[in-house]
């Protein structure tokens, strides 16, 4: 009997050390992240049977568990990986909407600029001065387009870098779960006995590899798991690590993406198939929004460079000359996939035709086997090269594609018409002589007209330049009152005459009196002049070259016009319109993300605390059960202090 007190009062005075070991673990990992709090679990020892009833043997611990909710603890990661990634995607959209926001540095004053020096120009077009001006202003514009293109190649050059730190981190996490699961596999005895501590280390790696790509844990035998990332990428499989990998783009080898490596080969993953984490966020932002706002403002570059270049064109300048490109603009951004077939003898070129039609779109070409098709990656609207081979280029939102030669099942190519529209960018006329305010033509009517007809001072379009066109002398225009028709059009040019009501017709060349009626206007070779009034009988008018127009500024008032000419978006905005729109979307984008986040932060907090009231260590218990096992100590020392003084009877009553 007082064997059997002895032996009670020791099992539970090792069940108290046990607690008082368990409860210091937790009060001196309070504070370690990923820590849970460990609970002591006792049970009644076997009992004997001592024929007049079953007599107690004390207790013993059946299990140190770990106070963890694997629900919560995926919830936190959840909100973690979201949290991460739309950290990331703030941090680098934010840099861009405080570069365009600028009042100083964005590209709206720089246009302002511009224009206001074409005005000038426009005013004073024999004026040294004002045509120095403009040619400053117009390098003072393409200045600005580069430093916004270089900031936006800045951002895109930090992303890549941080693509690949983040996968290194991502290895190095993926490589040692699978050494925990080798470690807490070996030291897993039964499903009461298990390696708490490398546990609580593992599902802490677990959360860490959320804040760079959201993962998926899925159990699997002896306390190993599986963690997936992506669209079902195994990252880990018990005890064997799989790894992510930096590879330049296909057909960009400035643009890194990232890979899964299976033995010597790396598999390309498509950038919306790395989701949640700074990784998920970092490939977001660039496809989402780095890409449109570089091409957003390469458009708006091309289509103000091209629009200018040909009313450039259309002026004479001050040595009597047609103007040429004001500025270069550069080609569509090519690139051949890596991969395409060697025997393939495909040359492709693009060139914007068409600035008003332009997008905010890169397109993929490929070869599906029987047709090139063309895809705009923006909406995934298709359309096929035909006829092919072709006669002339295909024309495909503002873009002429030109496509020869044969080419392999699966070859295919990136095109990105206006990605490097502002980097780009430059002025080409470096002589101020050369800026070209006046108009290749000059209309006239002698004094000795009786009639009221007035023949507008006229311009030109694009047609005037065609060899052929261009005024070699002086086109007399005779009326007949009898017929009510003008004569005198150069015989070998159709005549097209719109009216008042809207209503064209046009005459073959040759023919030798076009009908008139008030307000007509008239194209022949690319000159417009328009006539009112009522000419009288054997009244005429002359249209002739410029010659000696120094100062004439018909073209250059055309120039500072485009400023406010809805041009882009099929006519429907402004150069300053577009960019405003880019701008906008940059700051609406900014704060969706922006208040997303905080949002995502606010649910991360309040999963964490859920998490942690059940699986955080909460120093108050703590102490209390540190007195609680201490008294238990106490007692158990006693109820072995009384065994002893009984058995030291026992002994007395032999001697």
């Amino acid at each position: 009997m007082t064997s059997n007190l002895l032996s009670i009062g020791k099992s539970g005075l090792l069940a108290a050390q046990v607690g008082l070991s368990t409860t210091g673990h937790n009060i001196t990992n309070a504070n370690v992240d990923g820590y849970n709090r460990q609970v002591v679990l006792q049970q009644t020892a076997q009992f004997n049977n001592a024929g007049y009833g079953f007599v107690g043997n004390g207790t013993e611990v059946s299990q140190i568990k770990r106070q963890y909710d694997s629900f919560m603890a995926t919830q936190v990661n959840n909100a973690q990986a979201t949290t991460s990634s739309l950290d990331a995607y703030y941090t680098q959209i934010s840099q861009i909407d405080n570069l365009l926001a600028d009042s100083t540095a964005g590209l709206s004053p720089a246009m302002a600029d511009f224009f206001k020096g074409v005005q000038d120009f426009s005013s004073n077009p024999s004026s040294v001065s004002s045509r120095q001006a403009l040619l400053s202003s117009a390098n003072s514009l393409v200045t600005r387009f580069q430093g916004l293109a270089g900031r936006l190649q800045e951002i895109g050059d930090g992303v890549n870098s941080q693509i690949t730190s983040n996968v290194k981190v991502i290895n190095s996490y993926a490589k040692q779960i699978a050494e925990l699961n080798i470690s807490i596999a070996g030291l897993t005895v039964s499903e009461s006995n298990q390696p708490n501590d490398l546990l609580d280390q593992r599902d802490q790696l677990v959360t860490e590899l959320n804040k760079y790509v959201k993962a998926t844990v899925q159990p699997g035998p002896n306390n190993m798991i599986t963690v997936s990332i992506g669209s079902g990428q195994p990252l880990v499989v018990a005890d064997k690590n799989f790894e992510l990998a930096v590879t330049p783009s296909q057909t960009d080898p400035s643009r890194l993406e990232v890979g899964y490596v299976m033995g010597s080969n790396v598999t390309v993953l498509a950038e919306n198939a790395l989701t949640g984490g700074s990784l998920g966020g970092l490939l977001e932002f660039r496809s989402g929004s780095l890409d449109r706002i570089q091409n957003s403002l390469g458009k708006v570059a091309i289509a103000l460079a091209s629009t200018f270049n040909e009313q450039h064109k259309l002026g004479q300048d001050l040595n009597g000359q047609m103007g040429g490109d004001f500025f270069k603009i550069p080609d569509p951004v090519i690139g051949a996939d890596v991969h395409n077939s060697a025997s393939a003898t495909t040359v492709l070129s693009a060139k914007v035709s068409d600035p008003t039609k332009l997008t905010a779109s890169d397109y993929a070409l490929k070869y599906d086997g029987t047709n090139y098709v063309v895809t705009r990656q923006s909406d995934g609207a298709r359309t096929t090269i035909n006829p092919y081979p072709q006669t002339v280029p295909q024309t495909i939102d503002g873009v002429d594609f030109s496509i020869s030669g044969t080419a392999v099942e699966g070859d295919n190519y990136v095109i990105r018409p206006t990605a490097n529209g502002a980097a780009g960018l430059g002025v080409l006329i470096t002589d101020r002589n050369k800026l070209a305010a006046g108009a290749p033509i000059v209309t006239g009517a002698p004094v000795a007209n009786t009639g009221s007809g007035k023949l507008g001072a006229g311009s030109v379009d694009k047609a005037y330049l065609a060899p052929g066109n261009a005024l070699t002398g002086t086109v007399t225009l005779t009326y007949d009152k009898v017929s009510g028709s003008l004569s005198g059009f150069p015989a070998g040019q159709a005549v097209t005459v719109k009216g008042l009501d809207g209503n064209t017709t046009t005459y073959p060349a040759g023919t030798a009196n076009i009908p008139y009626k008030e307000g007509d206007n008239f194209n022949f070779g690319g000159i417009n002049v328009n006539m009112t009034g009522a000419p009288a009988q054997g009244d005429t008018f002359t249209i002739a070259p410029n010659t000696g127009g120094v100062g004439d500024s018909r073209n250059a008032a055309l120039l500072a016009g485009l400023q406010t000419k809805n041009i882009l978006d099929g006519g429907k905005t402004t150069f300053q319109g577009s960019y405003a729109e880019t701008v906008s979307f940059v700051g609406n984008k900014t704060r969706e993300v922006q208040v997303s986040g905080l949002a995502s932060l606010a649910l991360l907090q309040q999963t964490s605390t859920q998490q942690q009231a059940v699986s955080g260590v909460n120093l108050d218990e703590e102490a209390a059960n540190l007195l609680r096992y201490q008294q238990a100590y106490q007692a158990c020392g006693k109820v072995m202090q009384i065994a002893s003084t009984l058995f030291d009877v026992v002994i007395g009553l032999g001697r």
